[in-house]
């Protein structure tokens, strides 16, 4: 593990190269539908870096375990996002009229509840956990199981919303 002052260097250079990389994925996305194919391509390459360096980190970190132990690590993130960091993130953009904010919270702070209880899920079957295919709801971040449904349970996107992770 390194020491102190590196340790604390390479959890902000993780930070700010996994903001990049959806940042970028983001700003690929609008020059796509402004059809600015060429500045996509860019974006999303440059995603990709940002994506190798964030792992570089996380790796020079020691915090990529075993798969048991990853599991373990991602339920703890996901069950600190829906119980202890989403709910103040809420309650203050409600205090301070952020319709948009308030929205992005509540939607993520469900999907969070979701996305643990899938990690668990696995985590209780390793190693044989079942070949499923996921469908992730584009508007609020919903994973279904198996196939799409017909309305997401969270947002209420149509089955047309979904995108099956390849």
């Amino acid at each position: 593990m390194p020491k102190d002052k590196t340790k604390k260097n390479l959890k902000e250079a993780f930070s700010g190269e996994a903001q990049a990389n959806r940042q970028y994925l983001a700003f690929a996305k609008k020059a796509d539908d402004e059809g600015n194919h060429q500045v996509g391509k860019l974006f999303r390459a440059v995603a990709e870096a940002e994506t190798i360096h964030a792992n570089s980190h996380l790796r020079a970190m020691g915090m990529i375990g075993s798969t048991a132990e990853n599991l373990d690590a991602a339920i703890a993130s996901e069950t600190y996002e829906f119980t202890s960091m989403y709910p103040p993130f809420i309650e203050d953009a409600v205090a301070e009229g952020e319709k948009q904010a308030e929205r992005s919270f509540r939607l993520a702070n469900e999907a969070e509840k979701v996305h643990a209880g899938l990690f668990q899920k696995a985590r209780e079957n390793l190693p044989a956990v079942e070949s499923v295919d996921y469908y992730v709801c584009s508007v609020c971040g919903y994973i279904a199981e198996k196939e799409a449904p017909d309305t997401c349970p969270i947002c209420g996107a149509k089955k047309e919303a979904f995108k099956q992770v390849e």
